[in-house]
């Protein structure tokens, strides 16, 4: 096992050549690797890298595709070209997103009685269905109203959920794992290495959790047992992604359902109601 590590995005306004550099090498790939997967000439990936010869619109597009780049950062790469974007970042009540609203809001009241939160890229809840206000607010009282939540914090901060959950070690590992593997293109952007750095340093955080180890598999879902006033509730979690989106905020949107694990926790969360 090894210390977190966190490989440092280029900085803001660095040209194509290194951001190139750094996906190429983020995705474990030498430039002749490159230009295999892309089918173009070693010598051109080198020429762009080192800013001998500047890429075509296309050319970065299609470096973009082999390298899994996330559209976010597909964005940023054509900028630093000199092109203009490509991928919309559409705000969710957009006229336009009007279906994908409906399917993710029927996908949030599916999960009634149960809770089901939506997130995006940093785990900022967005929108929650009323079984997650409802239990939140049971365990968090008035703290819940304390503006927009974030997962990670909630679950990390003695003032938030942690001091109900009666396996919060084994979650705080899991839910770290997950994090640092499910970020949008598999990469710790540096808004999300922040957020690790920041629940990391709450107190009381054991040390270990500060180790990563990138072969240890990572279990599908995440139990997780709350207690309050005598009250056990024990569920499991689970995080979809929507497939192939071409938006930026739709590919960096998560959806978290919390599914009960027993008899008890199902007969309790039904009667939150």
């Amino acid at each position: 096992m090894t210390f977190i590590q966190h490989s440092p995005f280029p900085k803001a306004g660095a040209p194509i050549g290194p951001l190139l550099q750094y996906w190429r090498k983020t995705r474990n790939l030498s430039q002749l690797g490159l230009a295999h997967e892309a089918d173009v000439s070693p010598r051109h990936i080198c020429f762009v890298e080192t800013g001998r010869a500047k890429p075509s619109r296309e050319m970065v597009l299609l470096l973009c595709d082999v390298l899994d780049v996330p559209l976010r950062e597909r964005n940023g790469l054509l900028l630093a070209a000199g092109f203009a974007p490509v991928y919309a970042e559409t705000p969710l009540e957009a006229p336009e997103l009007e279906a994908v609203q409906s399917a993710l809001f029927a996908i949030l009241r599916q999960q009634e009685p149960f809770p089901a939160v939506l997130m995006n890229r940093s785990w900022d809840v967005s929108q929650s269905n009323d079984a997650a206000r409802r239990f939140f607010g049971l365990l968090l009282g008035e703290k819940v109203k304390n503006g927009p939540a974030n997962i990670i914090r909630m679950m990390f901060s003695p003032s938030g959920l942690r001091p109900f959950v009666t396996n919060w070690e084994a979650v705080a590992d899991s839910l770290l794992q997950r994090l640092r593997r499910e970020t949008v293109g598999g990469v710790i952007d540096p808004a999300t290495a922040g957020l690790l750095d920041e629940v990391l340093n709450y107190a009381d955080v054991p040390k270990r959790l500060r180790l990563s180890d990138p072969d240890r598999p990572m279990l599908p879902v995440i139990p997780v047992c709350f207690s309050k006033d005598g009250q056990a509730f024990n569920f499991f979690s689970t995080v979809t992604t929507l497939g192939t989106p071409q938006d930026v905020m739709l590919q960096e949107m998560r959806i978290e359902c919390f599914f009960p694990a027993d008899a008890e926790t199902e007969a309790r969360a039904r009667a939150l109601q």
